[in-house]
């Protein structure tokens, strides 16, 4: 008996909530645990059954698929909770990677633990990681943006945070919306800071494309980087060597213009002056006196 029919049998008096990792495109980084859990439960919940027949048909999983993703109805969770409370387990995917990570499957996850029922990662594949590890630049302390606001105030917003921070950062980007999103970086974070543009990840067409921020932004502007397929953005940190730490000779009123426009942008965002500049200060290292003066 596998390890996941085990637990199903334990005598609980609720199901399991497995959530489970899938492959971000190669089929062949499934992982042994996550094939057996799948073959093991009852039934799969998942973002798009077409995707997840893929998966099953390479390694002959049998098991009966539910379609749930951000756009079912209520009535779709309540019947996997009523799944789960009847004391049947339930594996979650999505089409790729983690459920949960920039992927449906939060408010499901939350009811059931909200009721008491045990959710069991069953971790796998992982883009961010992917993406931090082909980037080739340092990344011992790191965030993750996800997806971006579009625009308005809470981009604004978001990308003046991301310039701020001194760790290395992480964001998902359509491939239509790359050219605007690096240029917008570059604004945010310095254009000398470097970062890598992360296309098709563990697929047949991956491809890491690495300079400054500038550099990407002019590229993906020009046709140079192919706008297909999937894109994870990572932008160096700041105490590993990126721009705001360490600034070649001649550059420093370059860099002190940069730090102005990221203060006026976090202003104009509705910050008071002096929060920006204390904010800008802390993440470039620019002396806040000189931030405060006009250009």
């Amino acid at each position: 008996m596998s390890r996941a029919s085990k637990a199903a049998g334990s005598g609980a008096a609720s199901g399991r909530l497995f959530v489970v990792a899938t492959p971000i495109g190669n089929l062949g980084d499934v992982t042994f645990r996550a094939v057996e859990v799948l073959k093991a439960v009852p039934l799969v919940a998942a973002e798009d059954t077409r995707l997840t027949r893929r998966l099953f048909a390479r390694y002959e999983i049998g098991t009966p698929l539910v379609s749930y993703h951000a756009q079912s109805s209520p009535g779709r969770a309540q019947e996997l909770l009523e799944h789960l409370r009847v004391g049947r387990d339930l594996a979650l995917v999505t089409d790729a990677g983690t459920p949960l990570v920039s992927d449906p499957g939060a408010e499901l996850t939350a009811a059931w633990t909200a009721e008491g029922g045990v959710v069991v990662p069953i971790p796998g594949a992982s883009a961010v990681l992917a993406a931090l590890v082909a980037s080739g630049l340092a990344a011992a302390r790191w965030s993750f943006e996800g997806f971006l606001p579009r625009r308005g105030r809470d981009r604004r917003e978001r990308l003046a945070r991301i310039g701020a921070d001194e760790r290395a950062c992480v964001i998902y980007e359509a491939p239509s919306r790359v050219p605007a999103t690096l240029a917008d970086l570059a604004a945010a974070a310095g254009g000398q800071r470097m970062a890598a543009a992360c296309r098709e990840l563990t697929k047949i067409h991956e491809e890491v494309i690495r300079g400054s921020l500038d550099e990407l932004a002019a590229a993906a502007s020009a046709g140079a980087i192919a706008l297909r397929g999937e894109f994870a953005i990572v932008i160096e940190a700041i105490a590993a060597g990126g721009s705001a730490a360490k600034k070649p000779d001649g550059t420093e009123q370059a860099s002190m213009a940069e730090g102005r426009a990221r203060v006026a942008r976090l202003v104009a965002s509705g910050t008071r002056r002096a929060d920006a500049v204390r904010e800008v200060a802390a993440g470039t290292g620019l002396d806040r006196r000189e931030l405060y003066r006009p250009d």
